[in-house]
């Protein structure tokens, strides 16, 4: 974020950076966090040869880089592709990403509030930085509302405007487990009463913004699918469905089983 960002990286630091211009010896690039500029050498791009660094890298890319090297004094910045793995370079994204959003929404709640973003940041952004880190507080926030933010004692309008704006903008991610029901019934009825064993499922008490679907694969095959937010939810939900449904098909006098799919 803006008001607490260090003037230069640190050697070892991933940075996230823009090609600016490529040259025969290498490219160099601005640094996003930073509004420094870098020079990732041709040694650095690939520990194979390179024939043209243009296969490598191309003006506008956004890369993910190693710092190797600074010199604040000749404002220089050696960096490195090379040394960069895949999953560094999927994480450094990630966490780039959620920086830029979380400044998107407080930048936001500056508008809607009519205050400087300075003033935005400190009173709410510092500390829901320094409980959850901002982005995973906002996040908690579109999740449970004000309430987090109230508890951390950050003042009514900035936690209304900001549970307000993190709902609008953060979608949670949906977390979707399913599994087979085989349930028979051979009295006269068994047809209904299948029927009512599955729709027991629907009734069971579960929390707010999880869902539950059940539906026929082919008798007596039918299938259960719980989606949350959260995976351990969901896999509780699953289960209270699924021992639910079988204690109805069972107290009918009908039997069934269950195969949670992987």
């Amino acid at each position: 974020m803006e008001p607490v960002k260090r003037e230069w990286p640190q050697p070892g630091d991933l940075v996230v950076a823009t090609v600016r211009r490529i040259t025969h010896y290498g490219a160099y690039v601005s640094l996003d966090e930073y509004e420094k500029e870098g020079l990732l050498h041709i040694s650095e791009i690939s520990s194979t040869w390179i024939r043209n660094i243009r296969d490598f890298v191309r003006e506008g890319q956004k890369v993910v880089l190693k710092v190797l090297r600074v010199d604040t004094e000749k404002g220089q910045v050696d960096l490195s592709l090379r040394r960069v793995s895949k999953r560094e370079r999927r994480e450094k994204l990630l966490y780039w990403k959620r920086d830029k959003k979380a400044e998107s929404l407080l930048r936001s709640v500056s508008e809607k509030l009519k205050m400087p973003f300075e003033e935005i940041y400190e009173k709410a952004g510092v500390i829901i930085e320094k409980e959850f880190g901002l982005y995973e507080g906002l996040e908690k926030t579109a999740k449970e509302g004000a309430t987090v933010l109230l508890e951390l004692g950050i003042p009514k309008d900035m936690a209304a405007a900001l549970a307000e704006i993190a709902k609008e903008k953060i979608k949670m991610p949906i977390v979707k487990i399913r599994g087979t029901l085989e349930m028979q019934c051979t009295k006269p009825n068994g047809a209904i009463l299948i029927r009512e064993a599955l729709l027991s499922v629907q009734k069971i008490e579960k929390p707010q913004g999880v869902g539950v679907d059940v539906w026929v694969v082919a008798a007596p095959r039918y299938r259960i699918e719980v989606s949350a937010e959260d995976y351990k939810e969901a896999e509780k939900v699953l289960q209270r469905a699924t021992e639910t449904a079988l204690e109805n098909i069972t107290k009918a006098g009908g039997r069934g089983a269950f195969e949670r799919e992987k």
